[in-house]
Formats: structure tokens, C-alpha cells, sequence
């Protein structure tokens, strides 16, 4: 019966991704409409200079560093640029030799086409991600591997079809649901395996993520959130072109609460099965009570972990509100601050109820696996 349900939501899953995927092209008109460069290529800083500012007088000394690059990669490959940058805070520090990122825009004036948009960092990140990598091989193996592909095939889902759905202007919350619903198949089958313990992790998690939908939809409501508090001129414009920023909030906190409810229904269900074999004899509700107090111990942790991502992404932001002067309940009732703390909230009901119906579930399965194989030995 398990399997019957997850084949039939697994058919569901790949219909809303099939009804909700993205139909159109590449929209160059919004990325024009926004400023955006989809042109970017390498360079290597050849030298920096501090010089007056071009188009100022001697009398204004306003400082500028000048600094030259070589482009290693694009049409103009080879061939230096320069560009100069005022003195200010954001004013970037860059030394002969550093490898930088420019974006390149073939309609601009022939000394504006190339822009300094940052420093090149893929070499750190690929190094990073491989430091993980091998760590996770290393204690999962085989295992390990098949998390590692569950982790790209949920990238793949986020970036071919989330976000282009949610630029079509489907609904945030169905795209949240289909794409939410997708990554759990993919990540939990993948890494656990084709089993029942696996079914059961999968079925816990899709009952905990539609009570989050549920409870997200209705305060989200109550709240009045927006959208737009809490974005910038960008998302603004972006919000011009369909997209329903409230539903997008809404859809943030369902994705966002899906790794902990992984985390949390695997290991309910793993520890049902340990329990039971540590145990075959043990009847059902002492390994229901058995495996919730392990559970117990779980959610106490992973609410707080839950707790500090989201105040880690707003940290900036609270100590904005903190050297205002403001009191703590006026600092929560800003739309920013609380649709963080909604989404923290909000996920973390949606972990605290996924313990119980993982637990009752798998408690479930297996009791009636002992069942059979007492009846079949009579």
C-alpha cells in the first residue's frame, strides 16, 4: 500500500513538472530590463595605479585607482583594458597578478563594454567542493556517492525548472510544491536506496511538507506579507515582469524547510529498523515510544539548527534594527524580520510534526513484517 501511494504521488510529482515547466526561451528583454550581464569572461590584473580621477581638476584631488587588466577568455582574448575605480568603501583591492571576472556588453561604447563585476572565486569553490566530496565518499562510499548524485539532481530540478517556472509566472506555491516534491524523490532514493525504509522516509516527508504549505499559506495570509519589504530595487522590477512576490515568500519557506524534514524522516526511519533488529521480539508501541524518544532528542537540535539559519541570513539585518534603537518586538513586526521569523517557525512545525508520522509509520511497517513472519512460521 505504501508503494502504491508513492507511485501515485511520484505520477503526480512529474505531471506538475511536466504542466509547470517553463515554455519559453531566454528572455533577453528582462535581463536588458534589469542590467544584467550574461557575458562573462576572465582577466588577470596587469597593474593598479593611484591617479586623480579622469575629468577632475588638480584643485579636486579626487583619488581614483586605475587599474589595467588582460582578458584570458572572450573575443577580445588577449587584449587590455582599463578601468578606474573612486575611492569608496566598496572600492576593491586588487594587486597585479589576481584573477578577476569582467562582463562584457557587445551594445555599450567601445571603452564601456568591458565592467569589472568581482574576483575570480571558482577555483576556492571547486576546491571546497571537492574537500566535501571526498569527505562524504569517504564515510558514505557507495552510499556517499549516491548522496553526492541525490545533491546534483536536486540542484538540476532548482535550476531547470524552479526558477524558470517562477519566471514564467506559475504559481510560487504550486512550483515550490512540484519542485519540493521532485527533490524529495530524487534525494531520498538516490542516496537510501529503492526500499521500504526509504518509502516510508518519503511519505513522512511529503505529509510534513503539505502541513507546512497549509500553515505557511494561512499566516503568510494573516501577516499581510508582501514581498516586497524585504527586497531590494531588483526583485521590484523583477515583480513587474508576473511574479507574485508573496507567493514567492511563501514558496522560500516550503523549499527551505525540506532539507531538515529529510534529515529528520531518514533518521526516524533508520532508527525504527535499528530498533527493530536490535529487537526483533519488541511489540509496536514499545518501539513507537522507543524511537520517539530518540526523535525527541533530534527535533530539540535540528529546531535550533533551523532557528539559527534563518537569524544567520537576516544577521545583517537585525543589527541594522539593532543600532536604531529599536525595542525587540518592533524589530519582529518589521515584514523583513518577520517573514524570517515565520519561515523559521513555520518549518520548524512542520519538523515536529514529521517525527510522530515517520515513527507511526515505520512502527507500523514493520510490525506488520513481524506479523507475517510469525504467521508464516505457524
Amino acid at each position: 500500500m505504501l508503494t502504491a501511494i508513492a507511485v501515485v504521488l511520484g505520477v503526480l510529482t512529474a505531471i506538475g513538472v511536466i504542466v509547470l515547466r517553463s515554455t519559453e526561451g531566454d528572455d533577453d528583454g528582462a535581463t536588458r530590463q534589469l542590467g544584467l550581464v550574461s557575458r562573462v569572461y576572465e582577466a588577470t590584473v596587469v597593474s593598479s595605479e593611484r591617479t586623480p580621477c579622469r575629468g577632475t581638476t588638480a584643485a579636486d584631488r579626487i583619488p581614483c585607482d586605475l587599474v589595467l587588466f588582460r582578458l584570458t577568455e572572450g573575443p577580445d582574448q588577449g587584449d587590455t583594458r582599463a578601468q578606474e575605480f573612486p575611492q569608496s568603501p566598496t572600492t576593491p583591492d586588487l594587486d597585479p597578478g589576481e584573477k578577476v571576472v569582467l562582463g562584457f556588453v557587445p551594445d555599450a561604447e567601445p571603452g564601456f563594454r568591458y565592467q569589472y563585476l568581482d574576483r575570480q572565486r571558482r577555483p576556492v569553490l571547486l576546491l571546497v567542493a571537492l574537500i566535501f566530496s571526498v569527505a562524504v565518499v569517504m564515510l558514505g562510499r557507495l552510499r556517499g556517492v549516491a548522496a553526492l548524485i541525490g545533491l546534483a539532481g536536486s540542484v538540476v530540478v532548482l535550476l531547470t525548472f524552479v526558477i524558470p517556472a517562477l519566471v514564467d509566472g506559475h504559481s510560487p506555491v504550486l512550483v515550490a510544491v512540484v519542485g519540493s516534491s521532485a527533490i524529495a524523490y530524487l534525494a531520498l532514493y538516490l542516496a537510501n536506496g529503492f526500499r521500504t525504509q526509504t518509502t516510508v522516509a518519503l511519505l513522512g516527508t511529503l505529509t510534513a511538507l503539505a502541513l507546512t504549505v497549509v500553515l505557511a499559506s494561512i499566516f503568510t495570509s494573516l501577516a499581510e506579507i508582501s514581498g516586497f519589504a524585504s527586497e531590494e530595487a531588483l526583485l521590484v522590477l523583477i515583480g513587474d515582469t508576473g511574479i507574485d512576490l508573496s507567493g514567492l515568500v511563501l514558496g522560500g519557506m516550503v523549499i527551505g524547510a525540506l532539507g531538515a524534514l529529510d534529515d529528520v524522516t531518514v533518521t526516524q526511519a533508520a532508527a525504527v529498523w535499528e530498533l527493530r533488529g536490535a529487537n526483533p521480539d519488541m511489540k509496536r508501541r514499545e518501539l513507537f515510544g522507543s524511537a520517539m524518544r530518540i526523535g525527541r532528542d533530534h527535533v530539540a537540535s535540528t529546531v535550533n539548527t533551523l532557528a539559527l539559519a534563518y537569524a544567520g541570513s537576516a544577521l545583517p539585518l537585525l543589527i541594522l534594527f539593532t543600532q536604531s534603537r529599536q525595542s525587540l518586538g518592533t524589530v519582529a513586526n518589521s515584514e523583513t524580520v518577520a517573514t524570517e521569523i515565520l519561515s523559521a517557525l513555520v518549518g520548524s512545525i512542520g519538523l515536529v510534526a514529521s517525527v510522530p508520522v515517520t515513527t507511526w509509520l515505520a512502527a507500523r511497517v514493520v510490525g506488520e513484517a513481524q506479523l507475517r513472519r510469525a504467521e508464516g512460521g505457524r
